[in-house]
């Protein structure tokens, strides 16, 4: 090694001992006389002084600049009495260099390394190998690296072992677009990027393993936002003969422990809430929400319902929020909320601000009975200095706005605590959409979701009815994780094939080995797959998961860095049996 400690490891008890350190410079302070530089590695900062009368140290250390790489050997002292660094695990101690040597000169970095500056994302991306030097992403990648550790030693310890699954398979296309890669030595033909391991995992149930689980590479080729990226990490987990409970327990139980052990957050509730997915729209308006705060959607549409006022009357439903100490806002303000809820999906946003006395003024108070508006006050507990936001429309579209507006409302409030994870679960979603445009149904999750037990009937008389046995896990509006328990019988699956309208040579072809697989004895199986990358962006408290993981691509799904996607050389494309079309 060319070095003996880290830079983080120097104690007073160590002083007096020679040692060797490597690492970055990452300030230089030349202080008349004696020359300091703060020498970095990945586990923290030692001081570092050279006196004059040790010349040779003292001309190489004359000359260094940020981000050199150096080796220094010398003695470990007490700092002087009033210059400790209390902000710094190594502050109580210096080394007096008595040899510097570098390793490695660099030129100016066309940003500060030392400092948390605000830089360009683009800029941060082309040069990731300078920005992940930083504090900030160092801390991030220890975080991920904390968190996929204690996942294993936890699953580890339950009795699951980690199988790792291809990545070259078959495409079955099931949501979003395959990345497709063309096969050399079969002509015309092509591997696809799988999307998550839904059916190896499903497959490696039929072959025994019973537990199993991946930290899983997975593959869409889809719009990028902040929580996604073409390639992305989830926990894939999959278990034999159990219910739903068990892997909600399973999952509960694991992520307590993880956020009480690698973070310092603090859990909202214990055990977490459940909810039904009728439940979920009808007080979040989604099915991914946030529950650190209150101002729950509101269905008034039984008090507005004879008003006389006909954006109430002509509505198919009418909902609200209530905001709370939000009642003085300006006639500028409350303009702009109804523009924003415009933006959101609103034909318009009404509103009514709370005073003393129960008096109340409105964007609607004209053309709305004074008693009514009594009631509606009434029934949405609402009290002096609160601000009620109605829409009406459609049920769904009302709490989709609402659901959008509520989080905007508690941000403005600062109800959201960053130092909060509150989980909760989504059961009994619906097993199919119906698609209006294909005149078919469609799975609401994917195609091998079962129904729940009781509901199978269901599938021959009335399958929009028929609830499927998933289960989405929820933080702090984001989904965290989708799971269901599966199909295991063939004629199910069947069924279901036939509900989606997938004709039969379509789903021998592309499913045929799920199918066979199904007459060997499958046992009953169900699995989640939590998503790595948006946990860790949690609880490191970034506004996007591009900051928790090493190299990612931008929101244009490029890599900035590398230049990729690039060009292929026109012999790698004949090789390939690959032409590409004119213009192109």
């Amino acid at each position: 090694m060319l070095k003996t400690h880290t830079c983080g490891e120097l104690r007073a008890e160590h002083a007096a001992q020679t040692v060797t350190l490597a690492g970055w410079v990452n300030r230089r302070r030349d202080h008349g006389g004696l020359i300091f530089i703060d020498l970095r590695d990945r586990f923290g900062l030692t001081q570092i002084v050279a006196n004059p009368q040790n010349e040779a140290a003292y001309k190489v250390m004359s000359d260094l600049r940020s981000e050199f790489v150096v080796q220094i050997v010398g003695k470990v002292r007490a700092r002087p009495a009033g210059s400790e660094n209390p902000n710094l695990e190594t502050g109580a101690v210096e080394v007096e260099a008595t040899e510097v040597k570098v390793l490695n000169a660099a030129k100016p970095t066309p940003f500060y390394i030392n400092e948390e500056s605000n830089v360009d994302e683009t800029l941060r991306l082309k040069y990731r190998y300078l920005d992940l030097r930083r504090e900030r992403m160092k801390k991030n990648l220890v975080l991920r690296h904390n968190v996929t550790s204690f996942i294993r030693k936890y699953l580890s310890d339950k009795g699951f072992i980690e199988v790792e699954t291809p990545i070259l398979f078959k495409t079955t296309p099931e949501g979003a677009r395959d990345y497709l890669v063309p096969s050399r030595v079969h002509p015309g033909k092509f591997y696809a990027l799988p999307q998550s391991p839904q059916q190896l995992k499903q497959l490696l149930m039929v072959g025994g393993i019973e537990r199993y689980f991946q930290i899983a590479r997975c593959f869409r080729d889809e719009d990028q936002r902040g929580d996604r990226q073409p390639e992305f990490t989830q926990l894939d987990m999959e278990m034999s003969f159990v219910q739903r409970d068990d892997v909600m327990n399973l999952i509960e139980g694991m992520f307590t422990a993880l956020v009480e052990s690698v973070s310092d957050k603090k859990i909202l509730h214990k055990p977490w809430p459940r909810f039904t997915y009728a439940e979920a729209l009808e007080k979040y308006g989604d099915d991914k929400f946030d529950i650190r705060f209150g101002m729950e959607i509101q269905n008034v549409t039984p008090v507005t319902q004879g008003s006389g006022f006909r954006v109430f009357d002509d509505a198919e439903c009418v909902k609200a929020i209530v905001a709370p100490n939000c009642a003085s806002y300006s006639r500028k303000q409350l303009d702009e909320l109804v523009e924003l809820a415009k933006t959101m999906g609103a034909k318009g946003l009404l509103w009514a601000a709370v005073g003393g006395n129960t008096e109340v003024k409105s964007s609607f108070g004209k053309n709305f009975p004074e008693e009514k508006m009594k009631t509606l006050v009434r029934n949405l507990n609402a009290k002096e200095g609160d601000l009620i936001l109605l829409v009406a429309d459609s049920s769904s579209a009302a709490g989709s706005v609402l659901g959008k507006l509520r989080v905007e409302m508690a941000d403005r409030l600062n109800l959201r605590d960053p130092n909060v994870m509150a989980f909760c679960w989504v059961i009994d979603f619906p097993l199919f959409m119906w698609n209006e445009e294909e005149k078919r149904w469609d799975p609401s999750h994917h195609l091998f979701t079962s129904p729940l037990p009781e509901d199978i009937p269901l599938l021959e008389t009335e399958p929009g009815k028929a609830r499927g046995a998933q289960y989405d896990l929820v933080c702090n509006n984001y989904e965290m994780a989708g799971g269901s328990i599966r199909i295991h019988d063939r004629k199910l699956q069947e069924k279901v094939f036939q509900l989606i309208g997938l004709p039969w040579e379509v789903a021998q072809e592309r499913f045929g080995h799920m199918l066979e697989a199904f007459e060997y004895g499958t046992p009953p199986h169900g699995g989640i797959a939590p998503g790595i990358d948006r946990l860790t962006m949690l609880l490191a408290g970034e506004p996007n998961i591009r900051e928790v993981i090493a190299f990612p691509k931008s929101q244009q799904a490029a890599d900035l860095m590398a230049g990729a996607p690039s060009e292929a050389e026109s012999h790698q494309l004949k090789e390939l049996h690959i032409k590409l079309a004119d213009g192109v």
